[in-house]
């Protein structure tokens, strides 16, 4: 099965750029089929990977929080299964 893993933060006030190349900059435990990176209005940043997997609640490598200077509130993350 494919799952994938978001992770989105939103950027202190100024600090979107930096928390772009935090991101980009990020090294997993092992590399995933496909990692895409994007930005949103209001300093967010998502990180989209996706994994071929045997189980939904697998244990796979996630980017971790960024420090707390850095973001306006806890990450969000999400895990979908791909039906398609």
């Amino acid at each position: 099965m494919r799952i994938a893993l978001m992770w989105e933060a939103r950027a202190a006030r100024g600090r979107g750029a930096e928390l772009l190349e935090w991101a980009r900059a990020q090294v997993l435990a092992r590399e995933p089929e496909r990692r895409e990176i994007l930005r949103a209005p209001q300093e967010r940043v998502l990180v989209l990977t996706w994994w071929e997997t045997d189980a939904l609640d697998a244990e796979l490598p996630e980017l971790p929080e960024p420090d707390a200077g850095l973001i306006t509130r806890p990450v969000h993350r999400w895990r979908f299964e791909s039906v398609e």
